[in-house]
């Protein structure tokens, strides 16, 4: 674990990077009551912030709430309740 200042974190941003990218963990301390820990994206983080896969979700949601569904009666045959 690396824990450095935000001076320190803007000087040497690529190195830090670096750090992170190679499974280190990288703490950045701004005030003594604020830090922060550096950390790469996964897919899912960043599908988690797609706005069209969120309005999406939500679409389905209140489709599900509303009751607008398609109950699968026999997990082997699935296109027969659907179709």
């Amino acid at each position: 674990m690396v824990i450095i200042s935000s001076r320190e974190f803007r000087d040497n941003q690529k190195k830090y990077f670096d750090l992170v990218d190679q499974n280190e963990q990288v703490i950045v301390q701004r005030s003594k009551r604020k830090s922060y820990m550096l950390s790469p994206l996964t897919e899912i983080d960043r599908m988690s912030t797609n706005p069209e896969l969120i309005a999406k979700i939500k679409k389905a949601e209140e489709e599900i709430a509303a009751g607008k569904v398609i109950q699968i009666k026999d997990q082997k045959n699935i296109w027969e309740s659907i179709l």
